[in-house]
């Protein structure tokens, strides 16, 4: 069974050295959590979201109707200049709310600090998500 986001970039943030860092990466290797590292680290991807905490409930996390494996399709619709650069502010936010609502409320905690551009911690940087995927992140 595949590991939640937010799972991955614990074990990641709790390992010892570099190198079983990137092995984690590695072994846990899917779209969604590329999509959190590239989203957070790339200063290319611009969020045309407003920043701070968003205003959602988050579900219990035991029943969450979906997850980040599956919504992380979504994030298209968030970056300014995307295919979505035309939605109306209230539907991309609404949209971005319901995303939050649906999935574990850690892997929610990670798509809010990723808008936000904030820092994921625990020697996970650039350098280091590049080793594990190369290219993945400009610099």
């Amino acid at each position: 069974m595949k590991m939640y986001v937010h799972e991955v970039i614990e074990a990641v943030k709790s390992a010892k050295s570099k190198k079983d860092k990137i092995e984690i990466l590695k072994k846990n290797e899917t779209w969604a959590l590329k999509d959190i590292l590239k989203g957070t680290l790339d200063p290319k991807i611009q969020w045309d979201l407003p920043g701070g905490q968003a205003p959602y409930t988050p579900n219990d996390g035991h029943n969450a109707p979906s997850n980040l494996l599956k919504k992380h399709k979504q994030f298209k619709y968030f970056v300014k200049g995307g295919p979505a650069k035309d939605m109306l502010r209230l539907k991309r936010e609404t949209l971005f709310i319901g995303l939050l609502e649906s999935i574990h409320p850690k892997d929610a905690e990670l798509v809010v600090s990723m808008i936000n551009k904030e820092k994921i911690g625990g020697g996970i940087t650039t350098k280091l998500v590049n080793e594990a995927f190369p290219n993945l992140v400009s610099s």
